[in-house]
């Protein structure tokens, strides 16, 4: 196969990875009219129409699907044996690319970079923030970090972090003059701050749990936030209820700004794993950035969230 083809094919696989020429020219460095011409002429030597193209967005054809398929994998080899020559050199490099909620980026990951990146210098890592769950394989993340009980069954989960509780508070004025709820159905008649769901759009359950008896309860209030921080601020103006991770709220209960109440039906679940595709060798920089995160995972330390 003449380098030229080679090339082409990893235009090919780039505009397909990215869905879009402007974004795949940034990634390989070349300008859009160049690309554009590349995979013309690909076609027009394969004989096949391999891209959909429309003013919105770019998609593999059929036959554009069964290229990406026998190729794509090749060069995401290529690009792991190439990333792991670094071996060779005195510290690993490259860029770790990760997904995880902000609350997962703040109090686990965050700690761990800041002792971590000083000294391995040729180490980027870039972190997107998403509450919703992705497909890590399919926006290329080398991981995701997520509650361990979402983690697909098909990945490998190394544990991060302790287990975690959710706790339910509100502000001692938002309780004068009201019944604190003594079982989670009592919550309908409450004023609670709603988790809006990122991708479907509508409220968070509260979920409960008390020997073997498990509760959602789907509240109503005048506060909607997509911030766990947003939240605790509602909650400590006296606004409404607030469904939080008890680390959120640790030093607000024992400074006396916000109560606890149903604590009983707050049962410990999974806490944070990182997630990675078991069939994917695992770069240098990567596997630094594993086994820091593995250490923090068992030593059970978690950062104090204010």
């Amino acid at each position: 196969m003449a380098s030229a083809d080679l090339t082409d094919l990893l235009s090919f696989v780039t505009v397909s990875q990215e869905g879009s020429f402007t974004r795949a020219a940034v990634r390989l460095g070349i300008t859009q009219s160049a690309l554009s011409h590349a995979l013309k002429g690909l076609e027009a030597r394969l004989g096949v129409q391999l891209l959909n193209r429309s003013t919105r967005a770019v998609s593999p054809t059929e036959a554009g699907q069964r290229l990406l398929r026998s190729v794509g994998p090749q060069f995401e080899q290529i690009q792991v044996e190439l990333a792991a020559l670094t071996e060779l050199r005195d510290k690993p490099a490259g860029t770790v690319r990760i997904t995880a909620s902000e609350d997962a980026a703040a109090t686990v990951l965050w700690p761990v970079l800041t002792r971590l990146l000083p000294s391995y210098p040729d180490i980027t890592v870039e972190v997107v923030t998403e509450q919703a769950l992705i497909d890590i394989v399919a926006e290329r993340f080398d991981a995701g970090i997520r509650i361990g009980e979402h983690v697909e069954k098909d990945m490998v989960a190394v544990r991060i972090g302790p287990d975690m509780r959710m706790a339910v508070v509100g502000a001692p004025g938002y309780f004068a003059g009201r019944r604190k709820p003594r079982h989670p159905a009592d919550l309908t008649a409450h004023l609670c701050i709603n988790l809006r769901r990122p991708t479907r759009g509508g409220f968070y359950p509260w979920e409960f749990e008390r020997k073997g008896e498990a509760l959602d309860v789907r509240v109503e209030g005048r506060l909607v936030f997509t911030s766990l921080r947003l939240i605790r601020e509602g909650a400590l103006a006296g606004l409404g209820l607030a469904y939080l991770p008890e680390e959120h709220v640790e030093r607000d209960l024992a400074e006396g700004r916000l109560v606890r109440v149903l604590e009983g039906w707050c049962e410990p679940f999974p806490g944070y794993h990182l997630y990675y595709p078991s069939r994917r060798q695992p770069a240098p920089a990567f596997t630094v950035l594993v086994e820091a995160l593995r250490q923090r995972g068992a030593g059970g330390g978690r950062q104090p969230t204010v």
